[in-house]
């Protein structure tokens, strides 16, 4: 089993990085902290990066997770190989790329690019956000899957990965006592879906609806609060056509997650929002 401590890092192709850095700090309210001819380093909380636009195929993307034990990076390869699992080491220049000690990355099923991370840096400046949208921190990925269920029994055969629901055949995962770190979405591609930050409370949310408005950003989905999360949430299109979320929960499972009951939710969009905001996000809908 290879216990994972958290979701760490998004790595996203860009053609074009300074649209990428404007739409980051002028709208998401990242911090941008680096940037070379081909990187674009940003951060949202004390990590170095929760963030990397390089130069390359808006396609090509890559979602990072930190291990719980630094010493059990080998291991996790050898069990990956064993199992058949398309991996392999990171070399010392791209750990360096990554602000990372060192990594391994491996293909989940549908053909995602994910790396784990051991002894991942953090920065020894705070953030500060380029605006005030009330980031707290990174705090999850939607990943497309191919096949859900398929995807699902990957990340529990092989990770400490728990269900906390689904949603119609996708399961919002976790890998520590947080709601989701994760969430597996049908679709017919590879990719990152969305990317959550978290925001301190609903008058974030509604502050950025309205900045949204006023910048003529598309807002996506809500605002809106989750059935599964509880969450208050805002989803809103960016750059690459990126899908980014504020929301203001992290909601931790119970004091004991392993007696956690998952819950089923049909794929329909009152699942999603209890409030009756309607997606204009085709993986939120039948």
């Amino acid at each position: 089993m290879i216990v994972l401590r958290d979701i760490y890092y998004v790595r996203l192709g860009t053609r074009d990085l300074d649209a990428a850095q404007r739409f980051a700090t002028a709208v998401v309210g990242l911090q941008a902290v680096d940037k070379t001819a081909d990187r674009l380093y940003l951060k949202s909380d004390a990590r170095h990066h929760s963030v990397c636009y390089f130069l390359g195929d808006p396609a090509e993307q890559v979602i990072a997770f930190e291990l719980k034990d630094w010493t059990a990076l080998a291991p996790a390869l050898e069990q990956l190989e064993s199992a058949g699992v398309p991996c392999g080491p990171g070399s010392r220049e791209e750990a360096l790329d990554r602000h990372v000690e060192s990594f391994v990355w491996f293909h989940d099923p549908t053909g995602n690019r994910i790396e784990l991370v051991a002894r991942p840096h953090d920065a020894g400046v705070r953030y500060f956000g380029s605006r005030d949208a009330g980031i707290q921190g990174f705090g999850h990925v939607g990943i497309c899957s191919t096949d859900p269920v398929r995807d699902e029994k990957f990340w529990l055969t092989h990770f400490n990965a728990m269900v906390s629901d689904w949603i119609g055949p996708c399961p919002l995962l976790r890998v520590n006592p947080r709601h989701h770190q994760m969430a597996l979405f049908a679709t017919d591609h590879k990719g990152i879906q969305h990317i959550n930050f978290q925001v301190a409370e609903i008058d974030d949310v509604m502050r950025s609806y309205y900045h949204m408005q006023k910048h003529g950003v598309k807002v996506v989905f809500g605002p809106g609060r989750h059935a599964t999360s509880g969450g208050i949430f805002l989803y809103f299109e960016g750059h690459d056509g990126m899908i980014f979320e504020y929301s203001n929960s992290d909601r931790k499972i119970i004091e004991s997650p392993e007696d956690h009951r998952p819950r089923q939710f049909p794929l329909d969009a009152s699942s999603f929002c209890v409030w009756g905001a309607t997606p204009d996000i085709a993986e939120f809908k039948e």
